[in-house]
Parts: structure tokens; sequence; C-alpha cells
């Protein structure tokens, strides 16, 4: 394995691990913000006071977060205020081997739809059970090969 592949499964193991912890954890819909300053009983006053900001100021974090537009320097140093620390993360639905597999065969089964609808025009085209197999093999290929063009929809 070259060093590439190591690092690559390192990054694999990173986001799959991110993804089994994180998986099912849902933001709630007042915004974590909002959720943490209450669990802790602490006003918007006290809390803007922690960060040096004004209560308005820690209440336009907290409607900024609910929108979505809230800045992650934002997050982190309320997050740091309340005792805590910020972290986001991309949390896939699947396993990175799974979502890898899957593209690796929507991009075979296309050249092989290819392949087919050429074949068949000189009376040559292969069984569905037959395309089943070559588009497994090819996609398998792919997954140790991943060409340039791997993650383009066409």
């Amino acid at each position: 394995m070259s060093v590439k592949d190591t690092v690559r499964q390192h990054y694999k193991r990173t986001v799959d691990q991110a993804s089994d912890q994180l998986g099912d954890l849902a933001t709630p819909s007042e915004g974590w913000i909002t959720v943490v300053r209450k669990a802790f009983g602490m006003s918007g006053a006290q809390l803007g006071k922690r960060v040096g900001i004004t209560r308005a100021a820690v209440s336009q974090a907290e409607r900024n977060e609910r929108d979505g537009v809230i800045t992650l320097q934002q997050m982190h140093k309320l997050a740091e205020a309340m005792g805590g620390r910020y972290v986001h993360a991309i949390i896939l639905t699947k396993p990175i081997d799974d979502a890898l597999l899957t593209q690796a065969r929507k991009k075979a089964t296309a050249t092989i739809k290819r392949a087919s609808a050429h074949m068949a025009l000189e009376s040559q085209a292969l069984s569905n059970a037959q395309n089943r197999a070559e588009i497994e093999r090819l996609a398998r290929q792919m997954l140790v090969s991943q060409p340039s063009d791997f993650w383009d929809d066409k």
C-alpha cells in the first residue's frame, strides 16, 4: 500500500468514525446557542457579558444560527463562553466505502450501457446477468484505479 493509500484510509476512518458518533445528532430547532444557554439557566445578557457583546448581539447570533448564517468564528466564541467547544462536521448517510461503491456502480452502469447499445447494433448483446456481472467487475476495478472522471456525472 502506498503512502497516498495509507493517508486516504486514515481520512476514510476519520469520516466514518464521525458519522458513527454523530450520525443521529440533530440540530435543535432553537439552535445550539439558545438550547445550551437555556440549559445553564443563563440569560442573553449574562452570555453577552462573558463574550464581551450586548444582549441584543446574543439574540442576533441566536437568530443567525437558526437562519444558518452565523459564522463559525461566532459559534466557537459563544461555545467557549459557555464552557464548551463548537464542532462542525459533514456526516455521511452511509460509510465511505458504500458511497464509493455506489458511485463506481453508477459509472460502470453508464459505461456498460453505452457498450451494450453498440453491441446490440451488431447483434452481440449480452444477457442481463452478463451485464450485471460486467457492471460489478468494472465497478470493482474502478474502486482500485479510481479514474480521473470518477466523480463526474457524465
